[in-house]
């Protein structure tokens, strides 16, 4: 409604002009001057009123489809599979993520506003040369075929340049990330110049597609201009030439030029927005790419499994039976068979490569299992919703992954309930992180940062020892508060004192827990209530400690050279 007042305001004052030469100086009416002025003046002031209207809500618009195609783009690339990741580069995804949901953002704010305005003046004007002059209209028509010739051809490449174009954008993105995040190693190995060479390769890459992209849009602006522009000057010409023969009034004639001006320029400005549209429509091409990549793992039915907080002692937790899965044509792991109870601790032992972390992402349904299945809580995992699956597992990592955020949203990440509760700003919520971080034995350090539990550890956890990191990491497992407990055990990169009370944290995180360990110490070993020995994807052995050590020799052999 604002654009079609706004442009209506413009083309009336092409009337204005018409009536004030014909009516106002050529009778030298100064009272109908003066109203023209006043009516003039009254349209300026709707025109303006209407085009803040337009402008407030177009660009308005657009930060809102960019929002909401950001929320889209995040919720659908927090379903994607870490097969998925393996092969993507995080770079090229966060440019797509980033500058092209802002290009869009940019097009539809302001180019298209441009764009709609235009076109609905481009339309009036037309109209109103029509009402003036059939004739001198006619001749304006002819040349239009050939305006559309450079913006069909040109339009094409520049659509494919610019896509080219952010498509290395992209590889920029994906090499920053990469340096920054790991610059100890670079600036370690004084690798800076080799890292300087290829930026610099991939910036020169990216200027020569863009040159190309300006090439073709220069050239697609310029020809529309220089074609429209003629155009107006033969039609005026024509023009004159019916005045003279008193077959159009001067009034007429200068009001069809205002007309045509605005026609012209309306063209002029369609033709400069098309080549941010065929930007914006490489950079779309790029976000739905990503928005139609389906996840690999999906439910096969519409059942959801509840998690196993209420399993029976007396029924097996998880069973795996005959387990068989690939990442590429050679099995990692082939024909795994067990069973865990509630309340066992299994320890998973072998050498690197056996498939031990292997089996803990088929457990939380990472990948897709070939043949065999797993059981939890007696139900097919296969056929209950991811979340309700993952609901059952608790996950402390060999290398623990902390957010940029503070201590209590680092523990609470896991629940929540705590969460709502830490937004909300619930004490109890605090004191529930509390006594997991208490548990965890992390209190004590935490206590003493600058602000507590709200001190912000920084991207990635920079503030914080390697110990430091893996106690907020059980801490998290604790306040999680989940029936099965999956821990990639890591104490053995570190200090006496930090592994001493890593191992006090990580007791209390297994009492009254079904444990799953992939251990990496004997002490671990001998606690626990089975244990499984994985050689090549292939279950070799399995029993207690005792029971291995004196009748499977290769179990022995591992832990005399790799536990001891």
């Amino acid at each position: 409604m604002a654009l079609a007042i706004s442009a209506s305001t413009w083309l009336l004052l092409g009337q204005g002009i018409r009536h004030i030469v014909d009516s106002g100086f050529y009778e030298n009416d100064t009272e109908f001057l003066t109203q023209a002025l006043i009516a003039i003046l009254t349209i300026v002031i709707v025109g303006s009123i209407a085009t803040f209207v337009r402008f407030f809500y177009m660009v308005w618009l657009g930060e809102r489809v960019s929002a909401d195609i950001r929320k889209t783009l995040f919720n659908h690339l927090l379903t994607l599979t870490p097969r998925f990741y393996e092969t993507e580069r995080t770079g090229e995804i966060i440019s797509r993520f980033t500058s092209d949901t802002t290009l869009l953002q940019t097009v539809i704010g302001t180019s298209i506003s441009m764009a709609l305005r235009s076109s609905v003046t481009f339309i009036g004007a037309i109209i109103l040369m029509a009402v003036t002059s059939i004739q001198l209209t006619a001749y304006v028509f002819l040349a239009i075929p050939f305006i559309l010739v450079p913006v069909k051809v040109l339009g094409k490449k520049v659509r494919k340049y610019s896509k080219e174009s952010q498509d290395k954008v992209a590889n920029i993105g994906s090499i920053v990330d990469e340096s920054l995040h790991e610059l100890k190693t670079v600036q370690a190995f004084n690798a800076q110049h080799t890292l300087s060479s290829r930026f610099d390769d991939i910036t020169d890459a990216v200027m020569k597609s863009a040159s190309n992209r300006i090439k073709y849009r220069a050239m697609l602006i310029s020809g529309v201009m220089l074609i429209s522009m003629s155009a107006i000057i033969i039609v005026a010409w024509l023009g004159m030439l019916a005045v003279l023969n008193s077959a159009l009034s001067v009034g007429q004639l200068v009001a069809f030029m205002f007309y045509a001006v605005l026609a012209g320029g309306a063209i002029a400005t369609v033709s400069e927005v098309i080549g941010e549209i065929q930007k914006a429509a490489g950079a779309s091409e790029r976000i739905l790419e990503l928005l139609n990549t389906s996840p690999d793992i999906l439910v096969q039915t519409s059942t959801d499994v509840g998690n196993t907080k209420a399993a029976q002692k007396n029924k097996t937790i998880l069973s795996i039976k005959d387990l068989q899965f690939s990442y590429t044509d050679t099995l990692v792991i082939n024909g795994v068979t067990f069973d865990v109870y509630p309340g066992q601790k299994i320890a998973l032992v072998g050498e690197s490569g056996a498939g031990k972390s292997t089996i803990f992402d088929l457990l939380l349904r990472f990948y897709n299992i070939q043949n065999g299945e797993i059981l939890v809580n007696g139900s097919n995992h296969q056929h209950m919703s991811l979340a309700s699956l993952r609901e059952n597992f608790a996950l402390v990592p060999q290398d623990p992954v902390i957010f940029a955020g503070t201590v209590a949203e680092n523990i609470a990440f896991g629940n929540q309930g705590l969460v709502d509760g830490l937004h909300n700003e619930d004490t109890s919520a605090y004191t529930k992180i509390e006594a997991a971080a208490r548990l965890a034995y992390a209190h004590d350090f935490v206590s003493v940062l600058s602000d507590g539990y709200d001190s912000e550890l920084g991207e990635r956890g920079v503030k914080l020892s390697g110990g430091q990191k893996q106690r907020i990491a059980i801490a998290r497992a604790i306040a999680a508060d989940r029936p099965i407990l999956l821990l990639d055990e890591a104490t053995s990169a570190l200090d006496a004192k930090s592994e001493r009370e890593i191992k006090q944290g990580l007791d209390s995180l297994m009492k009254d827990k079904t444990t799953l360990i992939i251990a990496h110490r004997l002490s671990t070993v001998v606690n626990a209530d089975l244990i499984l020995v994985l050689d090549n994807g292939r279950l070799t052995a399995k029993g207690s400690h005792a029971e291995l050590y004196a009748s499977d020799a290769s179990y022995k052999e591992f832990v005399d050279l790799q536990l001891l």
